[in-house]
């Protein structure tokens, strides 16, 4: 019962998946249009994959950020870690309880980049280091890079049973994905405050998703109607 209440949450979602989509590009347009202090986030974005794809995938460390993740998630909620293995392509936490946070985190959660805006943000309350803030963006950026490749790479290229675990494949990954963007668009709103309107984005969301249904209603409603 609680997976097909699951799978219900994530078919209401979907209108708000998509006018979120809309209004993330929409949102990237007032950045992009301040290109001179947007360009070391960008650089960052795209140096990434580069790197992933000619050099070095970087699968260790994701593995590690992946399954510390899980470690903390599950200590927020009060559960109880006794094991934690990282191994170069894989690894796996024990816990005596779980739930769907747990299991999705690391596929929502940018671990590098958050740890990245925090050390900037702790080292700011000591001393003034605003001359670093390009260098801070450029890893935003790079490490945001890491984390959307890497969570696509490991859901497409094996079958996670976490998916399945949290509540199915269509719940995890309307979740995760939903999740996903609107970490995008609240980290776009921290770096780019001046150019990002958030409040004015998700009423927009609000009403295309209201509307979204509103249609699908009234064309079920008349479509029953017309059958009768």
């Amino acid at each position: 019962m609680a997976r097909f209440l699951k799978f219900l949450i994530a078919f209401v979602l979907l209108p708000t998946l998509f006018w979120t989509v809309v209004e993330l590009v929409r949102l990237l347009g007032p950045v992009l249009g301040k290109w001179q202090i947007a360009w070391p986030f960008f650089v960052g974005l795209v140096l990434y994959p580069i790197l992933h794809y000619t050099v070095y995938d970087f699968s260790r460390p994701y593995v590690l950020v992946h399954e510390m993740t899980h470690a903390f998630c599950a200590w927020l909620c009060g559960y109880k870690v006794s094991k934690i293995s990282i191994k170069k392509n894989n690894g796996y936490v024990k816990m005596n309880k779980t739930n769907a946070f747990v299991v999705l985190a690391p596929y929502f959660i940018p671990g590098y980049m958050l740890a990245t805006v925090l050390l900037y943000w702790g080292g700011g309350l000591v001393r003034d280091i605003t001359v670093l803030r390009p260098y801070v963006l450029g890893c935003v950026g790079f490490f945001l890079s890491f984390h959307f490749i890497q969570t696509f790479k490991t859901l497409w290229e094996a079958d996670q049973p976490d998916l399945q675990l949290a509540g199915g494949k269509i719940f995890s990954l309307v979740t995760i994905v939903l999740a996903n963007l609107l970490i995008l668009a609240g980290v776009l709103k921290v770096l780019y405050p001046m150019q990002v309107h958030l409040q004015a984005a998700g009423l927009q969301v609000i009403k295309g998703t209201v509307t979204t249904w509103r249609i699908i209603v009234n064309y079920i409603i008349e479509w029953v109607l017309n059958t009768l």
